[in-house]
């Protein structure tokens, strides 16, 4: 993400990159040792995005968006904004009801966060995204203090939806249909 932010030009198409992580915790710029309470076998990665601590793995989906903001005028706050519509207009699709946090960035569902955001913004562009748990062990998450947040409960589509959790390839299609929907992606 950092090379292709760093090799942009005026002309560089934005891209969006959607992916699951092998299970590992990664810690923002922010990041405190505190929060890491028993991280055992995973590996804990530094990386340059906003925020604390969080758990990446299998069932979650991460969506980098590798976006110009200046072309695009958009500032941080409302794309931070953009992608939280977008996750709580996807879980409504699937009849989650939920909603972001002002005071942390996320989507949350009865105060449990249901999906994380990390951005990082350099020479006018974005990049790192969004992590929305899908059908993921949740056990990891109680091995740290999610984003920063001591005893923050952390919930998944699966959880919340038990046998009628869609499939990840579903979850997918909707949520880039969102993403896409609001930044006139193609």
């Amino acid at each position: 993400m950092r090379s292709f932010t760093d090799a942009r030009t005026p002309d560089t198409v934005d891209e969006l990159w959607l992916l699951q992580h092998p299970p590992v915790f990664t810690q923002g710029l922010a990041g405190r040792a505190e929060h890491l309470l028993a991280p055992g076998d995973i590996p804990v990665v530094q990386v340059d995005r906003g925020g604390q601590v969080t758990y990446h793995g299998p069932g979650q989906w991460v969506v980098y968006l590798l976006l110009d903001l200046r072309r695009r005028h958009l500032g941080v706050r409302a794309l931070v904004d953009l992608i939280e519509q977008s996750i709580v207009a996807t879980l409504g699709s699937f009849g989650i009801q939920s909603a972001p946090d002002p005071k942390a960035p996320g989507v949350y569902v009865n105060g449990q966060k249901v999906a994380s955001l990390g951005l990082r913004v350099r020479r006018g562009c974005s990049y790192h995204g969004l992590a929305l748990n899908v059908d993921m062990d949740l056990e990891p998450f109680t091995r740290i203090n999610p984003c920063g947040y001591a005893g923050l409960e952390v919930t998944s589509m699966r959880t919340l939806l038990g046998d009628s959790c869609p499939d990840m390839q579903l979850v997918s299609e909707n949520l880039l249909q969102e993403l896409g929907n609001r930044l006139a992606l193609q």
